[in-house]
């Protein structure tokens, strides 16, 4: 009797299915619990997998964090006539997705683990803020020291309103924020509004 072919895939999920999962159940936990509370079993748990799954993952729940940051952030939409624009675009991107469920504590907290961890510094610099940081110095035209200063200057203060009162920035915050950074950008070289 001849025995039936099984296919070469292994059982279980297909790798994107689980990171989809993994990502949505570490947002939510985030989110209900704190970045503290949010462990690896208690994330495993909610995505309905093994703690094994996640570690041949993500060595770390801070490597987890930073790729369901990236999947969560996605590609920034740069888009305006001018510089000015563009970076307007930017900063409210960035303020609406810290501004989503489980995301921005998700960054605080993982941002504050990277403090004293340069393993974890080195996974956040290279797999959350190096994209955004091509991708903006393509759009201005601008060098790598004042984007990396853009950057720094937008999510800190995106953060520490975060951190200080538990809630992302109101609009009319995220509206002072785009006058007072791309002001200062425009004073400095980087076109403003025509």
């Amino acid at each position: 009797m001849a025995r039936a072919t099984t296919s070469a895939r292994p059982p279980g999920r297909p790798r994107s299915s689980v990171d989809t999962v993994v990502f949505a159940a570490t947002l939510s936990t985030v989110h209900e619990l704190g970045y503290a509370h949010a462990t690896v079993d208690r994330i495993a748990a909610a995505a309905g997998v093994a703690k094994t799954t996640i570690y041949r993952r993500w060595p770390s729940k801070g490597a987890l964090i930073a790729d369901c940051l990236v999947d969560a952030f996605g590609p920034a939409p740069l888009e305006g006539a001018n510089r000015y624009e563009i970076l307007a675009t930017a900063i409210r991107w960035a303020a609406a997705k810290i501004g989503e469920p489980g995301v921005g504590a998700a960054f605080a907290g993982v941002f504050s683990d990277a403090v004293s961890d340069p393993a974890l510094r080195e996974v956040l610099s290279v797999r959350l803020q190096d994209p955004y940081r091509r991708a903006l110095q393509d759009a201005l035209g601008e060098p790598e020291n004042r984007v990396l200063f853009f950057i720094d200057v937008v999510v800190g203060i995106l953060l520490h309103r975060m951190g200080m009162t538990g809630e992302p920035m109101v609009d009319e915050d995220v509206d002072a924020l785009v006058e007072m950074v791309c002001g200062y950008f425009a004073e400095s070289g980087v076109s403003g509004p025509v």
